[in-house]
């Protein structure tokens, strides 16, 4: 994935250092959406395209031409008048109107009449409020009641941070993206506003894609049969590491027991839950592959090291409250080698502290899965402050902690303090439920314990937890869906 520098940086070495003339990158543009978007819309036979300024008004008079060419009736709504373009856009307008077609300028009064729209208003150089005439053009088409296909990026959306710059972003039912795809179309509204993302790489050559030295990584779900070895027969259960969960305050035990249990479906040999004393004689009702401890962390002469010592990976938060004890639990963990995932409360104490930065001097791995809030209040920011930039906030956090770090949400981002980062499109709204953070901790955690670091971890975990919860919400549909509900389907994603 690119931001919408680094993807104007993929354009001009395709055509500066390879070559590849811009008008020709612009014809296979249009050629790839057209060809998408009547696959996708086959019985329409009246196409509306709103052409703005610039390369992205360009490949719509493309998209038209090719349309007419096909036999469909083609209305161009043109925002910027043909002889003020440039460039290669000035080129695409001028063979629309030498092949016969016509424009219309300006926002029409309705588009009654069309029965697909084609949003080609802005592209990815959006870096502020969307106003006048391109406002008014994105309103009217979401207010029709016609399939819409985005070109490059859906006119209103920040390329760049998956945020709505306006008042309203197009709506669309696809977006046909071209050589390098832009991340905000993965996470923030991005999601909303595409639609189904076709990604065209146009025919450039590999080499193109060495001009940038880090891009994001889009993760799918499937990365985890590349970097989670396969099983000797001759092996047991010490061969796949023990993982210890722990949290599970008075009145908070469900959320220790659903990372536990999700680790074990995620392939950990062993997983113990260190928790609260009063309910440790139920925590493993329905699942007795779990072992239970209770933690005496508040009491003198505790023992908790003792498991603590023993276990290959630590899964600190789900449901680990905010009182005495709590704070004693984490304090015994943070003094632990072994390698660390904090989730929840293990990470908001440490945001009441100011104690952010304690993880510089942790030679152990670190891996931290905060939501939007939690983010925030470990970098003294708000929520919105987080959302507004998504990516830029989980590298900033990473950063600061020498941690890689989990920024849950749509389009979940991981990040590495070295300023790597990923964005998984696998998941879905069903996931927004109470528990089912604490199940992706165990996901993590379990693959920590089998011997992945924090980075492949981090990003394969996310992967598996959003791929089941797809298959749960295949199923049974988002609405009503437990935590639960994705630990089930978790070994299936695995082997998918």
């Amino acid at each position: 994935m690119y931001t919408a520098a680094e993807a104007r940086r993929l354009d001009a070495v395709a055509i500066n250092e390879h070559g590849i003339p811009g008008y020709a990158l612009m014809k296979r543009a249009g050629e790839a959406a057209f060809e998408a978007i009547g696959q996708r819309f086959p019985q329409r036979s009246h196409w509306v395209v709103f052409c703005g300024a610039g390369n992205n008004g360009g490949d719509g008079y493309v998209i038209a031409d090719l349309a007419r060419q096909d036999g469909i009736a083609v209305t161009v709504c043109a925002l910027k008048p043909v002889e003020t373009l440039t460039g290669d856009a000035l080129k695409a307008a001028e063979q629309w109107l030498a092949s016969g077609g016509q424009v219309h300028p300006g926002v029409p009064g309705h588009i009654d009449s069309a029965d697909l729209v084609i949003d080609a208003l802005l592209g990815t150089g959006l870096d502020r409020p969307v106003g006048g005439e391109y406002a008014r053009a994105i309103a009217l088409i979401n207010r029709s009641n016609n399939p819409v296909a985005a070109v490059d990026v859906p006119s209103g959306l920040s390329a760049d941070t998956g945020n709505v710059l306006g008042e309203e972003a197009i709506n669309a039912d696809c977006t046909i993206t071209f050589i390098g795809r832009k991340r905000g179309l993965y996470t923030g509204d991005g999601p909303d506003h595409c639609g189904e993302v076709v990604f065209a790489g146009l025919d450039v050559p590999d080499a193109v894609y060495e001009s940038v030295a880090e891009p994001g990584l889009l993760l799918s779900g499937q990365e985890i049969h590349g970097w989670l070895p396969a099983r000797l027969k001759n092996s047991h259960k010490g061969d796949y590491g023990w993982l210890l969960a722990v949290g599970g305050d008075r009145g908070m035990s469900g959320a220790v027991r659903l990372c536990g249990e999700a680790a074990l479906r995620c392939g950990a040999g062993k997983v113990t839950l260190l928790s609260h004393a009063e309910h440790v004689a139920l925590l493993n009702v329905g699942c007795p592959e779990l072992m239970v401890r209770a933690a005496q962390a508040d009491q003198p002469g505790n023992s908790d090291h003792e498991i603590i010592d023993s276990v290959d990976v630590l899964a600190v938060g789900p449901g680990l409250g905010r009182s005495a004890w709590s704070e004693a639990l984490l304090d015994s963990c943070l003094q632990s080698a072994k390698p660390l995932l904090l989730d929840a409360d293990a990470l908001n104490i440490v945001a009441s502290r100011g104690d952010c930065g304690r993880f510089n001097a942790l030679s152990q791995e670190v891996v931290l899965t905060p939501h939007p809030a939690e983010a925030g209040r470990l970098l003294g920011c708000s929520t919105q402050e987080i959302q507004s930039d998504r990516v830029a906030a989980a590298l900033e956090l990473a950063r600061q902690t020498a941690a890689v770090v989990v920024l849950k949400g749509c389009g979940s981002i991981i990040a590495c303090p070295k300023g790597r980062y990923a964005i998984c499109e696998a998941g879905n709204p069903g996931m927004a439920s109470a528990g089912s953070g604490d199940v992706l901790s165990g996901v993590i955690g379990a693959l920590m314990a089998q011997g992945l670091d924090g980075w492949r971890a981090a990003c394969a975990g996310v992967g598996v937890h959003g791929v089941a919860g797809d298959r749960a919400a295949n199923a049974i549909g988002q609405h009503g869906m437990l935590a639960s509900d994705i630990i089930a389907r978790l070994p299936q994603a695995l082997c998918h």
